[in-house]
């Protein structure tokens, strides 16, 4: 039997709830905060020339750019065809060949593909100010712009690092000329670009919007991040907490060839009106709405709320599940989930939440919900007596999401 016939066999038993395996993505300029549950021994099980593992990749079809040693298959998630170490199949692959019947026919026709992604940002302290491009810039590279939301969730956040504060934008009376003077004094030491931002605190169990075009420096939260399916960004800012340089070359990351060197064209990648908004934190900043009467919810035995809601082409819910309790939930639209806290079963299939993962290793924490599975209704059963089952769920476009929120 083939991967494609195994995978028709499997959406067939699981009715489209499709397991997911962890995928691990290192990163040379980052230090692990040692936050998502993988063991210590293997943060650097990748090597140390590759950098260590600070984030994992969730519902995955995006390459993670990382240089040339990278593998073909790095930041890709693998659906799970059984229980052996080669019984699987590329969730990009799976999409490529039964596209609609797992995204549906809106997301199919419109991407061909799956469009976002969503990933676990784990670092032990801040990274620079940086910025990911508009689709007008990511064009000249052949890539699409890059929205992305954060979430701060109180299970994987048991210590805040070494600086849970993010920078977000410029203040209001930064000038176009102060940014460009410290953009030209990037290889000259600490540019100073901080001095021109300002930070907000961060608190577990809220986030940000951060469109492209948005300046951003993230603080050292364990971060959920739902996101457009690209990897493009620029570094702009020299020097870290901590004396950690940036490299000259992620300056011009993601830059045409036609415009490196050219400090004018930096500056044209930046939405300036978004970055200098005096309503900066009131515009970007999330707290969980629910989506519907608590009082309600709580009757039929879970809590379910938006928690990343101001991007429409990039969504999340955060689904508590009560002890003992026997849900069926219909969304919209496809999404993938992890779950957080607490174990049971999902369309039938064992949901747990692992305490310590080995690089390589299966979990069950981790599922793809096709269209049709999703609009059907997958039942979570709660099979705890004392603890909730909390799963994150992140949507491309989703029909059910509210405007104005």
């Amino acid at each position: 039997m083939t991967r494609l016939e195994q995978l028709k066999t499997v959406l067939e038993e699981t009715g489209g709830v499709l397991r997911l395996l962890p995928t691990w993505v290192p990163r040379a300029f980052c230090r692990p905060g040692k936050r998502i549950k993988l063991h210590p021994d293997d943060y650097y099980a990748l090597g140390a020339e590759r950098g260590g593992i600070d984030e994992r990749w969730f519902a995955s079809t995006t390459h993670a750019e990382n240089g040339p040693a990278t593998p073909e298959d790095e930041g890709l998630s693998y659906i799970a065809l059984g229980t052996g170490k080669d019984d699987k199949i590329l969730l990009k692959t799976a999409i490529e060949e039964m596209g609609e019947e797992i995204l549906g026919s809106y997301l199919w026709n419109k991407y061909h593909g799956w469009s976002i992604f969503s990933k676990f940002f784990d670092n032990l302290g801040p990274l620079p100010h940086h910025i990911h491009h508009r689709d007008e810039h990511a064009a000249r590279v052949g890539c699409k712009g890059k929205p992305e939301m954060y979430f701060f969730p109180s299970q994987v956040n048991n210590y805040g690092g070494e600086f849970d504060y993010t920078f977000l934008g410029l203040t209001p009376d930064t000038t176009k000329e102060q940014v460009l003077e410290a953009l030209k004094g990037f290889t000259k030491g600490d540019n100073q670009l901080l001095g021109l931002s300002q930070a907000y605190k961060l608190l577990v169990d809220t986030g940000f919007d951060v469109p492209p075009g948005l300046l951003h420096a993230p603080g050292s939260l364990c971060t959920y991040e739902p996101q457009f399916a690209s990897d493009v960004y620029a570094m702009y800012q020299s020097v870290l907490l901590g004396g950690h340089t940036v490299s000259s070359d992620l300056l011009w990351k993601n830059c045409p060839e036609e415009e490196i060197g050219n400090f004018d064209y930096l500056l044209d990648v930046i939405d300036w009106d978004l970055n200098v908004d005096p309503d900066l934190h009131k515009n970007r900043f999330m707290r969980p709405i629910p989506v519907r009467p608590v009082e309600e919810m709580e009757k039929e035995g879970y809590v379910e709320e938006w928690i990343c809601y101001k991007n429409p082409l990039v969504s999340a819910k955060r689904l508590t599940v009560r002890p003992g309790a026997r849900v069926i939930i219909k969304d919209a639209a496809p999404y993938g989930l992890i779950a957080l806290q607490g174990h049971g079963t999902i369309g039938g299939q064992p949901l747990e939440t692992p305490t310590l993962i080995r690089y390589g290793e299966q979990t069950y924490d981790e599922y793809f919900v096709s269209e049709s599975a999703a609009k059907n209704g997958v039942e979570i059963v709660n099979t705890s007596a004392g603890e909730d089952i909390v799963i994150l769920k992140h949507f491309a476009e989703n029909p059910d999401l509210p405007a104005g929120l």
